[in-house]
Parts: structure tokens; sequence; C-alpha cells
């Protein structure tokens, strides 16, 4: 019997949490912070495990939404045991320190929600114990009365990124993390288990996305460039930042695209090299390929934003979701002004962002990007593109196809996505019984 509970991440993108009980031994999938909250309402539900076992979590990525909050839960849990790949143990001592500065700017003095330090990160981080792909471990928490035996699987979604198994002896459950099923321009696709599974937790980013919406962008790319303009493109740090910087270099090297000079920065630059450096030891397409060989400038050496419009160029900068303060929130204010340059969305991006409603203009429309800013007319160009770092809706359904579970938990979707999946796979899988994961909700497997 497993109980399951998700603290978070359940008809939504972002503070993903969820609780395994299995014969008194507690774990944790994941423990992240949700982006567009702030204070206690970003981090998962703790108070929903207050009275349970919690022995291990186990972290599929290094992303915010599943791995910041990971502070906050040591703090209710010291003995709690954390384990991870050694890719994801790498990248989150770089993400977890900066999210330091962050928090304090974004918090402020809230006496309810106390801030964690770098000295505290260094000691969470060493903390961590690693695992590599397909290595089978065994827990057992304080009052476990059984081994359970787990394993990570390479998910294909950004560097150390990992489905999570675990096999009770009883029955096998299956969480994809976020997952893709197709290769990308660095990382290779999933490897699934070869296994049969009885619980698959499944995730559903682009359930509501018609993969035919996802086009190529390089035609468009050169237009731009030929007329002199230059090219905003707002990038995750961790995963989109490596893949589209890859895109970018190959399609120039092929004469695809034109070359133009490339700006990135920040720590997406330091998260280049845990990517080099562990290039042969995960599932990357060419072993051989160097992000820091590719010719790039540093965005931050330029302090006045009309530098960037004196001749071409293409700026990699975070967020992804243009979030106030950052990087590439800053930058779009100057895009929206030159109607020579444009700004090329090129993944997923949550209502209420500012990201949001610049990629759903058009030129000439007024937006305000934030509550207290002023509108802006867009006279810039806008293009939507998608470079899925998760599954495509078939490749979601495909997944259940090769793992034949009994059951089916949807989670890490908004409703349009949960309710899209959760359709195809009761219409083509008749035996599966199919459950939306509901915040606090327990469920008793």
């Amino acid at each position: 019997m497993i109980k399951f509970i998700p603290l978070g991440g359940a008809g939504e993108i972002g503070a993903n949490c969820y609780y395994l009980g299995i014969e008194g031994t507690g774990i944790l999938l994941d423990c992240g912070m949700h982006p567009q909250k702030s204070g206690l309402d970003s981090l998962p539900n703790f108070d929903l495990i207050k009275d349970l076992p919690v022995d291990y979590v186990l972290i599929s990525h290094a992303h915010m939404d599943h791995i910041n909050s990971l502070p906050y839960l040591v703090q209710r849990h010291p003995y709690i045991k954390i384990i991870t790949t050694p890719q994801t143990r790498a990248i989150a001592e770089l993400t977890l320190h900066n999210s330091v500065s962050i928090f304090r700017e974004q918090l402020g003095d809230h006496s309810y929600m106390k801030l964690y330090s770098h000295e505290e990160i260094d000691l969470l981080i060493q903390s961590i114990e690693y695992r590599s792909y397909e290595e089978v471990f065994e827990l057992k928490g304080y009052n476990g009365l059984k081994i359970i035996k787990a394993s990570f699987h390479g998910a294909g979604h950004i560097l150390g990124s990992a489905g999570i198994l675990i096999d009770t002896g009883e029955e096998r459950l299956f969480y994809t993390g976020d997952i893709k099923l197709s290769s990308q321009s660095l990382i290779d696709k999933a490897r699934l288990p070869k296994t049969k599974i009885d619980l698959l937790l499944l995730e559903t980013t682009y359930g509501s996305t018609d993969t035919r919406a996802i086009l190529s962008w390089s035609m468009e790319a050169n237009t731009i460039i030929s007329n002199g303009g230059s090219i905003l493109i707002p990038v995750f740090s961790l995963g989109k930042h490596q893949e589209i910087l890859a895109t970018v270099w190959n399609l120039m090297q092929k004469g695809t695209l034109t070359e133009t000079d490339i700006y990135t920065g920040g720590i997406g630059t330091k998260i280049n090299t845990v990517y080099d450096y562990n290039r042969y030891n995960v599932n990357m397409l060419d072993k051989e390929f160097v992000l820091k060989n590719i010719s790039q400038k540093n965005l931050y050496d330029i302090t006045n934003y009309e530098e960037f419009f004196k001749s071409p160029s293409i700026v990699l900068a975070s967020s992804g979701m243009m979030l106030e303060s950052t990087a590439s929130y800053n930058l779009a204010k100057h895009w929206l002004k030159n109607p020579r340059s444009a700004i090329f969305t090129v993944g997923y991006m949550e209502k209420n962002t500012p990201g949001y409603k610049i990629a759903n203009a058009s030129k000439g429309d007024q937006i305000r990007l934030s509550e207290l800013s002023e509108s802006e007319i867009v006279k810039c160009q806008i293009q939507c593109f998608r470079f899925p770092s998760h599954a495509f809706r078939e490749d979601l359904i495909e997944i259940v196809n090769k793992l034949n579970p009994g059951k089916v938990i949807l989670v890490h979707g908004d409703p349009l996505s949960i309710d899209w999946v959760g359709e195809h796979i009761l219409k083509e899988f008749r035996h599966i019984k199919v459950f939306s994961a509901e915040a606090g909700k327990e469920l008793i497997l």
C-alpha cells in the first residue's frame, strides 16, 4: 500500500512536491518553489506531513520548481536524507546559492519566514547523497518495516534530470519528473525503465499545446538580422540557456542562420561549465561539443542598452518568463521600442508574467508589463516559438503505452493540459485508472 499526498504541483506548474508513505517510510519526490508566488505561499504545504514519517527526499532535477524549497524542508526535518544525481547536486550548488540574494530581496523583512544563508546552503549541499543513472539504492526509514529499492533514469529534460523508479517489492511506481522523449540539441532523449510499472506519476506540461504549433525560426531570425535588427531570447538559466545557445551556434556553423554576435552571461554561463564537465558522464548527443568554445560576449558588460542595436546581435537573457527586475525584463523594455528588432519567446509562459503578456502581444499593441510600470507600445516584432524540454502531448501518451501502468496520477500541468492527457489515456487505455492530483488530497494506492 502506498499513501500519496501532493504538497504542491497539483493542477499547476510550481512547488512540485509529492509525499509517498510506504509501510513506515516517508519519501518526498521533489521539493520545489512556485516561481509566481512569494513568501510561504511559494512553498509546498509542509504542514500536510507534520505528523507523518519524513525520511528521504529524492530530487528529479535542479529547476527551481523542483528543488528550491529544500532549505525550508531541512529546517523542518533536519535529519532528512537528500538524494540526487551527481549532476543535479553540482547544479544545485550554483542555483541554490544564487537564490539566496534573490529571496532576500523579494521577501525583505518578513519575520514569519526564516531566510537561509550561504553557509546553510553549503551544509545542505554537503549533505546531499548522489547516485548515478540506473544505480539501484535502498531506502528504509527510521520506522520503516521493509527495504524499498529506488533508481534514477535519464529524463532527457536537462543535465542530470531523472525519472524516479520506486520498487516496494510488491508494486513499482515511476515518477517521470520533467521528461523529454525526443532528443534536444545537447541532451539525448529519456530512457524509460524496462520493467512493468504499476503506478505512474506523469507530468502534463505540454498537454494542451498543439504539437503542430511548434515551428522552426531560422528564417524569421535571418530576416530580422538582415534588416539590421537584434533578437532578444528570454531563457531559463538552466537547460534552455544551454540548449538555445547550442542551437544558435550549430545553425550558424551550418550556414542556416546568419553569423552575428551572441550575448550571454550570468549564472547560465556558470552552468555551461557544469554541462561541459559532465559531457562524458551523461547521455549527451555529441560528447565532444563544448559550450565554452562558442564565441560569446558578456551581456552584463553593456551598460548602455542602445549598444545592442548598433549592429545585429542575438541576446540570451534570463529569466525565461521575463520576471520583473531580471535581465530579460529590463532588456525587453528597450526591445519593445525598437521597430527593427524582435523578441523571440521559446518556452512555456505562466499567465500573469511579463513574458506571457509580451508573448501574446502584437506590433502596435499597448501593454503594461507590471502593475507599477507604464504602458508600452509594442514597436518590435514578437515571435513565439517552442523549443520544448518537456514531452510533446503525443509522447506523454506514448509513455503510458510503453510503461502500461494500472494507475496514472497526472501532475505538473494546468487544468487544460491535465484534461487533455487524462481524456486521451481513458480513451486509448480502458484498463487504466486515471487520477488528477489535488493539493492536500490523500490517495491510498
